[in-house]
């Protein structure tokens, strides 16, 4: 062989390598952004799951609390009532005067009366 033809090979063998090398690098780099954007999916996926699950549970706490304000409400409202029936038991005179025990069986007699009626 010459000189040129040796010199030639060498430059051709040094071209092939240098693709070579080159080609495989870019297949990394192409396999890493494939990679990185699966990763960058799956994490985007993920937090609009978790953005959904989060609007999920705030309809749960509103629809709770909307509950739990009428329960309140109702709560507050039999209150007032109890309230008001104490003050009427603690204001009316005793059914037997002189007699605590009988007045007490008389008031407990008449609100037995009162829950039984139809």
């Amino acid at each position: 062989m010459t000189a040129a033809t040796q010199a030639l090979a060498l430059a051709l063998v040094l071209s092939v390598a240098g693709n070579a090398g080159l080609g495989w690098a870019w297949l990394r780099a192409r396999d890493a952004v494939t990679r990185t954007t699966g990763e960058r999916d799956s994490a985007r996926a993920d937090a609009s799951a978790c953005s959904d699950g989060v609007a999920d549970l705030r309809d749960l706490a509103d629809e709770r609390a909307r509950r739990a304000k009428a329960a309140q409400a109702a709560a507050a409202e039999r209150r007032r009532q109890q309230e008001a029936m104490a003050q009427l038991i603690l204001s009316t005179p005793a059914a037997v005067p002189g007699d605590v025990c009988a007045s007490a069986q008389a008031r407990v007699d008449s609100w037995m009366r009162g829950r039984t009626a139809p």
